[in-house]
């Protein structure tokens, strides 16, 4: 089995490792001794994993190449590009509805909203949110759109980002991938797209500003795990763990 692959300590405990990832005698080496060397090794093993190969082990579906010569490929990059253009120009204006939004964060959902209607309207092509393994439509996660050049049935997937000016070349994490089962949106052998938009920082101007778009083929993409224990406040304070406590009156 393939290890290289960006998933949480316990999907990694029970792909490597079954069920005895659990169950081992104290007098015996437990999985995770053997597990966290191997995460130590972080610049041989993971640190650049194909995004293809993810996708691959964790979907069993194939991520395609973009592929200029196909004429579905050239009339979903020009239905793509027409509706970034007038995206920027709907997003921009004084009028739009993220002018009243404090935090990118919250702005990403009125871009993934504009290209999935102006993509949908686009002759030839159907643009949705793609659905989980239960068939449900879960708007977080990645992918976060699914298009279908009607004539081939050809797939795309696409995940708008935005970054601020400056900030192209931070090493900061803009990117993650987490493996799921049930709550899995890559169902589809695709070509995947991530489209970046550009935006001037909100500090230099009394509103959002975009001011590029550039559209990425991931086929060549790589990807690194970054390995990390968690834990939740339910974990940590358990009654029979807490040994005092105190109040303020």
């Amino acid at each position: 089995m393939n290890r290289c692959f960006p998933v949480s300590v316990t999907l990694i405990l029970t792909a490597l490792f079954g069920s005895r990832a659990i169950a081992q005698s104290p007098g015996r080496a437990v999985p995770v001794d053997e597990l966290i060397p191997w995460l130590l090794d972080e610049d041989k093993q993971l640190r650049s994993v194909p995004f293809t190969q993810v996708i691959a082990d964790v979907t069993g579906k194939k991520v395609l190449a973009f592929d200029a010569k196909n004429e579905a490929d050239q009339r979903v990059i020009k239905g793509i590009s027409i509706a970034c253009d007038e995206t920027l120009k709907r997003l921009n204006g004084p009028d739009s509805p993220i002018q009243q939004i404090g935090r990118i964060n919250e702005v990403s959902s009125h871009f993934e909203d504009s290209l999935r209607e102006l993509l949908n309207a686009t002759p030839g092509l159907q643009c949705d949110f793609p659905r989980t393994t239960e068939n449900k439509v879960q708007r977080s996660g990645y992918p976060d759109l699914r298009i279908v050049d009607a004539a081939t049935q050809r797939v795309f997937y696409l995940d708008p980002k935005l970054y601020a000016t400056g900030s192209r070349d931070s090493s900061f994490r803009t990117f993650y991938f987490e493996p799921k089962v049930v709550t899995n949106k890559v169902r589809d052998d695709a070509v995947h797209f991530i489209v970046g938009f550009e935006h001037e920082a909100r500090e230099k101007n009394p509103a959002w500003k975009f001011t590029r778009w550039d559209l990425v083929d991931l086929s060549k993409f790589k990807v690194k795990l970054k390995a990390e224990f968690q834990g939740s406040n339910r974990d940590m304070y358990r009654p029979e763990a807490i040994v005092a406590s105190g109040t303020q009156q």
